[in-house]
């Protein structure tokens, strides 16, 4: 059993459960203590406002946003990239998919002004932003410089 002190909480990306694990188990390809289904899966996670909100303030790892629109040629274009970044980021960090169309609220309330937006949240609040459409390894390299260890804080 692990301490709070030790432990960080992680959202299930199907039943939206808060679970508690140690930051080393995250490698370990934990389940989910409620429905018992993979906390991790490799690829963007799509979210609408309720469900969106529940993840950025309680997850404790690092939560990289795409805020993106179906009719976006850009957006488009930088999916499968974002895919794969999904892919070599995880478990450390989950990535987040939000479409500005059916999330206008989301889109307002975080300013996003053109699309593909990528924000970077920890702990409840952006900590970083870049805007327009980068391919997988420049994905992959901004969200790692921009993103706290897990192991601080």
């Amino acid at each position: 059993m692990t301490d709070s002190s030790t432990s960080i909480h992680v959202v299930c990306p199907h039943c939206d459960a808060v679970n508690r694990l140690a930051p080393a188990r995250l490698a370990d390809h934990p389940d989910c203590g409620k429905c018992a289904q993979a906390l991790f899966q490799g690829r963007p996670l799509d979210l609408a406002s309720a469900r969106f909100t529940r993840h950025i303030e309680r997850n404790d790892i690092p939560l990289l946003v795409d805020f993106w629109a179906p009719w976006c040629g850009p957006c488009k274009m930088m999916a499968p990239a974002y895919s794969q970044a999904a892919a070599q980021l995880e478990p450390g960090m989950r990535l987040l998919k939000v479409d500005t169309e059916q999330a206008q609220d989301l889109a307002t309330r975080f300013n996003i002004r053109s699309i593909p937006t990528l924000a970077l949240f920890y702990k409840g609040r952006e900590i970083a932003r870049q805007s327009g459409a980068i391919d997988t390894r420049a994905i992959v390299q901004w969200a790692r410089t921009h993103a706290p260890a897990l192991q601080s804080g």
